[in-house]
């Protein structure tokens, strides 16, 4: 059994998605796999991505148990409870830093890259800026990461991009000068705090490219409440633009059966889709809108869509997140930062363990901004005592007016300056 990423077409509104799934080695995916351009700075691809159609997938992942098999090595706790690494597994580990190396080890190298450089930061939450617990309504990120979030922002343009409904993710933030991208991008909404960046003159943004989703939306949030209720520690989340199927508290053994419910209710409405994070389902519109299509919209809305100067820098512990990392790969600009205690196919370039490492990062990135910021206002406090310096030394030179050259020309020299003024 393999982890592959798989691009589904739908055949029928011509829109591909992608997503990754646990899938046996059978013959349907024998095609050659296309490998993403190598990461900037030497970190290694992705893996390989397929065509083939929606309901094959979808038929494939039934025959193969591979929704379950998917389910269980998205689960922290089933991790959790493997034996210890043998050794293939120890090389596949170290061979897996050897090409996404910790973003802590190679700090000096990314603050080095951006220099001279525009810095945005784009976070996401869960598992990266707060810890995943069991029920997602308690996923409360500390103060400290806070108030670091916050300076960061004083620094660098900043935005959050969330699964989570835009406005439930303010709630566990609030902090009004950030950019929002809740819904996986599909709830924009700029700062409502004025923004001391140039570029940033988007702060009454809102886009939402799903709005005409909304009723669907409901209706199958209502449908799925229902059908959870029959599932001990199933926790249904209406994201507003996404519906959110939390199974981290059900017993592993009915999670085939959770499975088989979310899908009998999703195949009734063919323009949602259904994906998988992190113990947790998910059912989206089937629009062409990512994380990472969020991350190209909210650079062009700072202005920086088309420029060389601008250094993204994405941090996420998530499937969905990989959208994002393949976006900065693919423009060959900033650098994407997996939260991840376990090896994963993914595009990002640097990884971290845990959100305290993603904390420790982020409090460092601002802190060398502002040693950056400090050396500069110090040189130039230098230079404007320098250059006050040589005035006050001018002024103590005896004054001359500027008519006392033209009078002494004049005169020959004779007479007293003074006298004249008079």
């Amino acid at each position: 059994m393999t982890n592959q990423n798989v691009v589904v077409s739908d055949t029928k509104s011509g829109i591909n998605m992608s997503i990754t799934v646990a899938v046996s080695n059978s013959s349907i995916f024998a095609t050659t796999a296309q490998k993403p351009p190598p990461a900037p700075g030497g970190g290694g691809g992705g893996g390989g991505y397929i065509s083939i159609s929606r309901k094959k997938i979808l038929k494939d992942l039934d025959v193969n148990g591979g929704w379950i098999e998917s389910m269980r090595a998205s689960s922290p706790t089933h991790v959790k409870s493997l034996p210890s690494l043998s050794a293939s597994d120890d090389h596949h580990q170290n061979s897996w830093m050897l090409h996404h190396p910790s973003a802590l080890d190679m700090f000096d190298q990314i603050i080095e890259a951006s220099k001279g450089k525009q810095i945005v930061m784009f976070l996401d939450y869960d598992g990266t800026l707060s810890p995943i617990v069991e029920d997602p309504d308690k996923a409360f990120m500390s103060e400290a990461m806070r108030k670091t979030v916050k300076k960061l922002a004083s620094c660098f343009p900043t935005a959050i991009v969330s699964g989570r409904c835009r406005d439930k993710v303010y709630g566990f933030i609030r902090l009004a000068e950030l950019y929002y991208a809740g819904s996986h991008g599909m709830d924009i909404k700029g700062p409502t705090k004025s923004s001391k960046f140039k570029k940033a003159v988007n702060q009454g943004l809102l886009f939402q490219p799903a709005s005409e989703f909304l009723p669907m939306i409901d209706e199958v949030y209502q449908q799925l409440v229902e059908k959870m209720k029959s599932t001990p520690g199933a926790k249904v989340e209406n994201n507003k633009f996404c519906i959110s199927v939390h199974f981290r508290c059900v017993d592993e053994k009915q999670w085939n059966d959770l499975a088989q419910e979310v899908k009998s209710v999703v195949k009734e409405y063919p323009m949602l889709r259904l994906t998988q994070g992190r113990k947790v389902l998910e059912i989206r519109p089937t629009i062409k809108w990512d994380k990472g299509k969020a991350l190209e919209f909210l650079l062009e809305s700072l202005g920086y869509a088309n420029c060389s100067d601008v250094f993204p820098i994405y941090i996420g512990d998530d499937r969905t997140d990989e959208d994002a990392f393949k976006v900065l790969r693919e423009r060959n600009q900033g650098f994407g930062i997996l939260v991840s205690k376990i090896p994963k196919d993914t595009h990002a370039s640097y990884s971290l363990r845990e959100p305290s490492e993603a904390s420790y990062v982020l409090f460092t990135t601002f802190g060398a901004m502002e040693t950056t910021i400090f050396i500069k206002k110090k040189t130039l406090q230098g230079l404007k005592l320098v250059e006050s310096e040589g005035k006050n030394k001018e002024k103590k030179k005896k004054k001359e007016h500027p008519l006392k050259e033209m009078f002494c020309f004049k005169c020959g020299g004779e007479g007293k300056f003074s006298e004249l003024l008079l």
